[in-house]
């Protein structure tokens, strides 16, 4: 079956060829003065010529209509999300179609992958979230309803109450805050600033961030960092994963107990290294221990919430870094956070 563009080609083939034959006709008669036998030769000639030419042409024609006919297919392809044939490797003009063509069905796949995996992505966090937030919104059901209607006289108990929902409300403070800085940096919507700091003054920040639970608990935070020791990094939020840490230092391990925050440096890497003195984790918990709400003891700290090493780990590589955790059951457990050493130099700040 003849497309559209064929037979435009056939009418104006032969309405152009015609036209040429009775010219030529016209012209040898003026010539030849007569109708003898060359005459037809030569004209016939002529004709078969045309005939050649046309067949030639409506073949090619015929191929390219082909080719853009199975270009038209592919793309409605691309359009309905069916699959495609492979990609054909041809030279000319079509073959870079085809180029063309296979390059914008890599990116609008890409493309959909991604919207597909930020859907999910979505559709998990608030998931995670109201999961996580019916237990303590239960709790604080409960004790309001006490308190409402007055069945806890005592006063003791009612500060008991009091004192448990407002840890329960700093919980859900926590959490959904947390979860909102983990969301925006996993979404990209976090632009890292980093440039060449001064990392002694963000560990100390970090220290003072958690004096108060190692006071609480008797606990010592020792920072062994030379004061001019540099790093290309966003501050705030290097402080943030650093306190993140040291907090899981402090719910993890013992009273009167010693947390080290250690950096080391070497041609190749710096190091800002974590380690407490505390029970340790086990060794099948540890590929668990960056997932969201992944708790390795629930009794340790039952307001825990189980996020700040999940952000601290987004945090980290968000800055082209990479934490890595070890550990053993009742002495100890390190975290382990480096950067390549090429890092540090501001004048590279395209590994952004």
């Amino acid at each position: 079956m003849q497309g559209y563009e064929e037979k435009k080609f056939n009418t104006r083939f032969f309405m152009w060829s015609g036209a040429a034959l009775v010219f030529v006709a016209v012209v040898l008669f003026f010539l030849l003065q007569e109708f003898d036998w060359k005459y037809w030769v030569i004209l016939g000639m002529v004709a078969m010529m045309e005939l050649a030419i046309y067949l030639y042409a409506r073949s090619a024609v015929h191929r390219l209509y082909r080719e853009v006919s199975q270009v038209s297919d592919i793309m409605v392809r691309i359009v309905e999300g069916r699959e495609i044939p492979s990609e054909q490797y041809m030279q000319g003009e079509i073959g870079n179609l085809y180029t063309n063509l296979y390059k914008l069905f890599s990116t609008l796949n890409e493309s959909r992958m991604k919207e597909m995996e930020e859907k999910i992505f979505l559709r998990d966090i608030i998931s995670d979230i109201s999961h996580q937030l019916k237990t303590p919104l239960a709790s604080l059901m409960v004790f309001v309803d006490l308190l409402y209607d007055k069945r806890v006289t005592d006063e003791e108990k009612r500060i008991k109450l009091l004192e448990e929902a407002k840890n329960q409300l700093t919980r859900m403070e926590w959490m959904v805050l947390s979860m909102l800085k983990l969301a925006r940096i996993e979404a990209g919507a976090i632009v890292f600033e980093r440039k060449q700091t001064s990392l002694y003054p963000i560990l100390m920040r970090a220290k003072e961030g958690v004096a108060y639970l190692a006071d609480e608990r008797k606990q010592t935070i020792e920072v062994c960092c030379e004061e001019d020791q540099q790093l290309v990094c966003d501050g705030e939020w290097l402080t943030e994963a650093i306190i993140n840490l040291l907090k899981n230092a402090s719910d993890y391990s013992g009273e009167e107990t010693t947390i080290t925050v250690r950096v080391e440096e070497t041609n190749f890497y710096t190091r800002i290294i974590v380690r407490d003195e505390g029970i340790g984790i086990p060794e099948d918990a540890l590929p668990h221990i960056f997932k969201r709400f992944y708790r390795v003891n629930s009794e340790v700290n039952p307001n825990s919430v189980g996020i700040g090493l999940s952000l601290t780990k987004s945090i980290i590589e968000g800055m082209q870094g990479k934490i890595t955790v070890r550990s053993e059951q009742g002495s100890f457990t390190e975290f382990v956070v480096t950067w390549g050493r090429f890092f540090c130099h501001e004048e590279r700040p395209s590994v952004l």
